[in-house]
């Protein structure tokens, strides 16, 4: 009388852990499918433009569209033999790793000010001059880097690009130092250390993946950043987006080397995103976590 029920509860049992196992694959089937919705528009944009740098002109503009043809290297060969593109690669390099390094320099101080002085004006002003439309700051610019002698030159760049750096770095610290315990930076101040020395050996080292981050973040920004760099750059100063822009012109737009020179431009910052993703996403996530 005792058998049947045992046998039930066994298969019963049993099939528990398989229909758990089968609702997390549903799970991780919906997420993935999920994440694919979200990234492929990106992801065809970016394909579409690689596959169009290897096309020819009349390949480019035909309608339509041509999806199978013999690749060509022409478009490169414009692009980096025809024009001065390695130059253009060291000026971005330079107005990038200075607008970072600048930032940090600035940006650092003023997050742990804000975190632990509670100066949340500066903050608020910092955003609020994010906010504002980047045109709303080039004429003003212009006229004093003019009247100074500063167009064309790498100073009025960094400068002006600190304007989407700083605010960037500011705001992705100040959760980072709000999060480090005060009785740790008391017992330094106790111990005789000043408050530019705790900041310096106690807050740098605890918040160094916050640090990365935004360092990065902002290198990026700095790199793929144009408004700027087309009005105050010159001849000598001229980064990569502004190159691009001299592919196009009133009579027509050439779409392969707009397109080479687009890829060879994203190329680094897809390159350091891969190696440092790790870096973003812990600092990132600790500062969400902690934040």
């Amino acid at each position: 009388m005792n058998n049947p029920p045992a046998i039930l509860v066994t298969d019963h049992l049993i099939e528990r852990p398989a229909a758990r196992h089968l609702r997390r694959q549903v799970r991780s089937l919906l997420f993935y499918l999920l994440v694919l919705a979200i990234g492929a528009p990106f992801l065809f944009v970016f394909l579409w433009m690689v596959l169009a740098s290897f096309k020819t002109q009349v390949q480019n503009t035909a309608y339509p569209p041509v999806l199978i043809f013999t690749p060509t290297l022409e478009n490169y060969k414009t692009v980096l033999l025809r024009n001065p593109f390695p130059q253009f690669t060291v000026n971005s390099l330079v107005v990038a790793v200075g607008s970072t390094m600048l930032g940090l320099v600035l940006g650092l101080p003023a997050a742990y000010s804000v975190a632990r002085f509670r100066q949340t004006g500066l903050a608020l002003g910092i955003l609020a001059a994010r906010m504002a439309p980047g045109i709303s700051y080039l004429i003003p610019w212009f006229i004093l880097f003019t009247k100074l002698g500063l167009v064309d030159t790498y100073l009025a760049l960094i400068l002006t690009h600190l304007t989407v750096g700083l605010p960037l770095i500011l705001w992705t610290m100040i959760g980072f130092f709000e999060d480090i315990p005060r009785e740790v930076e008391e017992a330094a101040l106790v111990d005789g250390c000043s408050i530019f020395g705790t900041f310096w050996r106690i807050a740098l080292p605890l918040t160094r993946p916050g640090i990365a981050a935004a360092a990065i973040l902002s290198f990026i920004f700095s790199w793929n950043n144009f408004l700027f760099s087309v009005i105050l750059s010159g001849s000598q100063t001229r980064t990569l987006p502004v190159a691009v822009f001299n592919f196009m012109s009133y009579e027509e737009i050439n779409w392969g080397g707009l397109t080479a020179a687009a890829t060879l431009i994203t190329l680094p910052v897809l390159v350091l995103v891969l190696f440092v993703q790790r870096e973003i996403v812990r600092g990132l996530t600790l500062g969400a976590i902690k934040g």
